[in-house]
């Protein structure tokens, strides 16, 4: 059997994980990362990770498994809070969970443990593929709702070598049986929801914490007109219909105007002749191979939706996906993840033309 060190957030789902590994036989050790930045934001409300740990904690005794904490606080400021604060200066919309799977999760903390352990598990929502030459596939969950593919598309190819993901066959609801057979502590425990270093906290906090206010003007997009004011083009996202405190709406989010601060909306989802129906992935990923220009799926956003799309190849191995569907919330910097049938094939951060300027 395998010794593997498991990821245990404190919730369900990895507290299942590493109970069907132990199951199994394998000889495991639980880690719980604390990226909580307490003293940076401890003035904002109690610190979320102590019931996190908790959890963890009464996990692992009632699987007497051992269980460390791992301070990872100064390098998740370095490796994901220092870009996405820098990203959202600039106006474009960053994804730090996708960053945190390949920077740390199975980034910093793989090469930490990876003398010591065969295999770094957690409890995402995905399905892994070997092969016999030794390459390892991405394949989407069981469950279309809780598949986590998206997170996990910039994962590189020794990275997904050293993964073990127990829950990619299982529902959420198969996932919750289990914990309660089991009778694990967190069986009942809800989901958290958010950016995992946030907790409870809400994301306009974090973000009016680290950049503060900017009042600008709220623009109708073409006629010009002035119809309000907002706090900083940073708290808002394209294709954003609620919190604008216009009315005569229902008022989209359509552009940000950086230079301007400038918040562009209008009636419509999509601004008349914006390019919302493709996009550019000027570095993608790819997990195995780079496709060939053709017919894919593609998600540009964490859920079970898929959109049918055509890839075409550009120079430098960047690529243009061009959309069946246009979509109204297309902004720079989130990530495009194309699909073959259930076959996560990677992607990459999108640049969306006129979007933000």
């Amino acid at each position: 059997m395998a010794s593997i060190a498991v990821l245990l957030s404190g919730g369900v789902d990895s507290s299942v994980a590493l109970h069907d590994l132990v199951e199994e036989g394998h000889d495991c050790i639980a880690f719980y990362l604390k990226v909580w930045l307490e003293d940076e934001l401890s003035h904002l409300g109690r610190c979320p990770w102590e019931e996190d740990l908790r959890y963890a904690r009464a996990v692992c005794e009632s699987l007497s498994v051992p269980l460390e904490v791992v301070p990872f606080q100064r390098l998740y400021q370095e490796r994901i809070v220092s870009e996405l604060v820098r990203q959202l200066r600039s106006g474009r919309t960053p994804s730090p969970d996708v960053w945190c799977n390949r920077r740390v999760k199975f980034g910093a903390f793989l090469e930490r443990v990876e003398s010591s352990f065969d295999r770094v598990a957690s409890g995402h929502y995905a399905r892994l593929e070997r092969y016999d030459d030794g390459r390892v596939g991405l394949r989407t969950a069981a469950d279309p709702v809780k598949d986590q593919t998206y997170f996990l598309c910039q994962l590189t190819r020794s990275q997904l070598r050293r993964c073990r993901l127990p829950l990619g066959s299982l529902t959420k609801e198969e996932v919750r049986d289990r914990a309660r057979r089991a009778g694990l502590p967190t069986a009942e425990r809800p989901d958290s929801q958010g950016i995992c270093f946030l907790g409870k906290l809400r994301y306009d906090e974090f973000v009016e914490a680290h950049l503060g206010e900017e009042p600008g003007p709220i623009v109708e997009a073409g006629s010009g007109e002035i119809l309000g004011r907002h706090r900083g083009f940073w708290f808002y996202t394209l294709g954003q219909r609620r919190g604008l405190g216009l009315s005569g709406g229902p008022w989209y989010v359509v552009g940000k105007r950086v230079a301007s601060n400038r918040v562009l909306v209008s009636r419509e989802p999509l601004e008349k002749g914006s390019a919302t129906d493709r996009f550019l992935l000027p570095d993608p990923h790819w997990i195995l191979e780079p496709p060939e220009p053709g017919r894919y799926r593609v998600k540009v956003r964490h859920g079970p939706r898929f959109v049918d799309a055509r890839l075409e190849a550009r120079d430098g191995g960047s690529v243009q996906l061009l959309l069946d569907e246009p979509d109204p919330g297309l902004a720079p910097g989130q990530y495009g993840v194309v699909y073959h049938g259930d076959r996560c094939l990677g992607g990459g951060e999108m640049e969306v033309s006129r979007a933000v300027v």
